[in-house]
This record gives structure tokens, C-alpha cells and sequence, in this order.
């Protein structure tokens, strides 16, 4: 199957109100590209699953300036105002999650699990209308686990099968959220032939990348 796709191509897979999931931390390992795809589709109430909404211009900043996010599911929002303007203003939904539990509810999505337990928020308001289960005498969280329609990753190189290499720090949420979403869409800096890349190399394997821009 050809996965390679050109920046034309991609505002077809996208939708009003669906789920989207975006790699990166504080703008770093995120496909800008893709996220500018995104914003001339011209969808809106897009639920946005990320670590944080980065800057107002950076990142996945723009999808919340430019008013296509109806909620955004992520560990903080302090780097971009426009987040936190938007939600005093009631403009859009903001479901803060500690950060370790995020990456873990949606590792807990991509390996089908139904939840995770968790101490972390016990007796905070982070327990607020969720359930408490007490494991050999102690109380923990079910977290339950997250997955979207669509996961917009970035990746330093790609062959044509989909097999990804990261580079440093970008890879963060992204090897994670390729497990966690029905169509996984990969911004790279370089595509090689199938065989060029080392297997040490390959962190997420070419199964679960549907499609490729360059």
C-alpha cells in the first residue's frame, strides 16, 4: 500500500468534531506541517488530545487561536494564554491531567486496556466523578484509557513501510499516540527505502503508520 501522501492530500482525512491526537512537548516533535493541513481544512469542535497547547503561534497553539478546538484533553496549558483565555471565557473545554497519567491513558488506549489505576490525584480535585478502587490498603484512581480518530505525529526519517526513527527529545508523546488512534498520519524529514533504516533503529514499526508526508 502507498503510504506517501503530498500536503494536498491530507485535509480529506479530516472531519468536523472528531478526536485528534498531536505528538510533542511544548511545540518540540510536533508536525507542523500537519497541524497547518489541519487548520485549511476548516473543521471545527475538534476534541484535542496533547501533552499542552504549546504557544499561541507554535505547536498545536494555532488549532486553539484559531477556534477550532472544542476540547482539549493535556497536562497544562500555562505557555499559551490564549488556552487559558478561552477557557475562563467558556469558550472551550479544558480537562486537565497530570502528565504521567495522560501518557499513560493513552498507552492504556493503544494496548486496549480499560483503564489504569493510579495514586496520583488521590484527595485532589483531580478525583472529582471518577472511581476509587483501594488495592492492598491503598486508594487509587481508575483512570480510564484515551484513543482518537486520528494521530498527527512527527518523526526524524521513515522508510516507505512506515517504520520511524525520532530524533532525541521529539520523540516523546509520539511513539505512544501511534498506538492509540484508528489513522496515524507521520510528518518526516526524510523517507528511504524499506532495508535502509537498522531494526535497532525502528521505534515504532511500519504496521501502525497509515499514512507519510515528507
Amino acid at each position: 500500500m502507498e503510504k506517501v501522501i503530498s500536503v494536498e492530500e491530507v485535509s480529506s482525512f479530516f472531519k468536523d468534531g472528531m478526536s485528534i491526537m498531536a505528538g510533542g512537548f511544548m511545540g518540540v516533535g510536533t508536525p507542523e506541517k500537519l497541524v497547518s493541513a489541519l487548520l485549511d481544512s476548516n473543521i471545527k469542535d475538534i476534541t484535542l488530545i496533547a501533552n499542552d497547547t504549546a504557544f499561541v503561534e507554535t505547536g498545536v497553539g494555532p488549532m486553539v487561536a484559531n477556534n477550532i478546538v472544542k476540547k482539549v484533553i493535556t497536562s497544562h496549558i500555562g505557555t499559551n494564554p490564549e488556552t487559558g483565555r478561552k477557557m475562563i471565557a467558556g469558550e472551550i473545554e479544558v480537562d486537565l491531567v497530570p502528565q504521567g497519567t495522560l501518557a499513560e491513558r493513552v498507552r492504556a488506549g493503544g494496548s486496549g486496556l480499560g483503564g489504569i489505576l493510579t495514586p496520583t490525584g488521590v484527595g485532589t480535585v483531580v478525583e472529582e466523578g471518577k472511581e476509587k478502587i483501594t488495592v492492598d490498603g491503598r486508594e487509587y484512581l481508575l483512570e480510564k484509557p484515551l484513543r482518537a480518530d486520528v494521530a498527527l505525529l512527527k518523526a526524524y526519517k521513515a522508510d516507505k513501510a512506515g517504520n520511524l526513527v525520532f530524533h532525541q527529545s521529539a520523540r516523546n508523546f509520539n511513539p505512544i499516540m501511534a498506538l492509540a488512534a484508528d489513522l496515524v498520519i507521520v510528518q518526516v524529514e526524510s523517507i528511504v527505502e524499506v532495508g535502509e533504516i537498522d531494526p535497532n533503529d525502528v521505534v515504532t514499526p511500519g504496521i501502525l503508520v497509515d499514512k507519510i508526508l515528507v
